[in-house]
């Protein structure tokens, strides 16, 4: 018997939020928090081929409680207008979230940044450029390399555990007998591997607007994934498992965290991959302790 599934948000509704919120990916967002509370900001950065449009039901819940929050989209990502063969170095694609850290008035910890998937690259990257910024790293089912474990070796080790390619395209811009230089994750691949939990309404989502993924060599990422205990190591990290994931397994995940212990480790029961399309209020009822016990 087909499993049916129910919409978390009348489509209209999504429709309205790219159209609106992910044009404001580098700005914050209109609406302060509520009173008492410190101007704490959400800063939220996707993973591979997708945009800050994928967390448009966290944008939702963050800001109806009072919330800062901002999604960000990376180079060549969501609506950014870099196209993907632009970006010759990861600095790159990275360059939105830390242009965006750069404007963040200095003072504080004020940024709580939540990363998902490859996005765990990005966010790991702003934590040792800006470590007085951020009051917590939160890293959703999210790549998580550190000073004594290579950026390298973790993006070895989950692909590794995807040998299941399916219909994923990659392209080969510099000619066949060279490595591919793009990646996008096929309509079948995401059904059965990212968004098998998660509504049908956001699979669909996500096969009108993925976009391609530049593929770096391991000589350019460990050039950018330069990580140090005195910067990186500084910042307070949380890691949260999803145990159904497919893409970032679990037996994954519980490897990087026992090669690069966080501060926290907590978990979302009954989520795939795509942790904040499957399980919203589970992940948002976990970001609102997090951001309580950092505040």
């Amino acid at each position: 018997m087909e499993k049916k599934r129910k919409c978390w948000i009348p489509s209209f509704l999504c429709l309205v939020f790219l159209l609106h919120s992910s044009a404001s990916a580098t700005t914050t967002s209109a609406g302060g928090p509520k009173p008492g509370r410190q101007n704490q900001q959400f800063v939220l950065v996707h993973g591979a081929c997708h945009g800050a449009w994928s967390w448009y039901k966290l944008l939702g819940l963050l800001r109806s409680s009072g919330h800062n929050a901002t999604a960000v989209d990376l180079g060549a990502a969501g609506i950014n207008p870099k196209g993907v063969l632009e970006l010759r170095r990861q600095a790159d694609y990275f360059r939105p979230l830390m242009e965006f850290m750069a404007s963040v008035p200095a003072g504080r910890k004020q940024v709580i940044l939540v990363a998902h998937s490859l996005g765990g690259l990005a966010v790991s990257k702003a934590m040792e450029e800006f470590p007085e910024k951020i009051s917590v790293a939160v890293f959703v089912t999210a790549l998580m390399p550190g000073p004594s474990l290579n950026a390298t070796t973790v993006m070895r080790e989950t692909n590794r555990g995807n040998a299941s390619q399916l219909d994923n395209l990659f392209t080969f811009d510099n000619g066949l007998n060279n490595p591919p230089t793009t990646f996008i994750f096929g309509p079948n691949y995401l059904a059965a591997n990212l968004y098998q939990l998660s509504p049908i309404e956001d699979l669909a989502l996500a096969s009108t607007v993925l976009r391609p993924i530049h593929l770096y060599s391991e000589k350019e990422v460990s050039k950018e994934m330069v990580l140090s205990d005195k910067q990186y190591g500084s910042v307070k990290r949380v890691f949260i498992i999803s145990g159904q994931d497919k893409v970032v397994r679990k037996e994954f995940q519980e490897w990087m965290i026992k090669k690069n212990p966080p501060d926290e480790v907590k978990e979302v029961l009954g989520s795939d991959h795509m942790v904040m399309m499957s399980k919203p209020f589970q992940l948002f009822h976990l970001l609102q302790k997090i951001a309580h016990s950092h505040s």
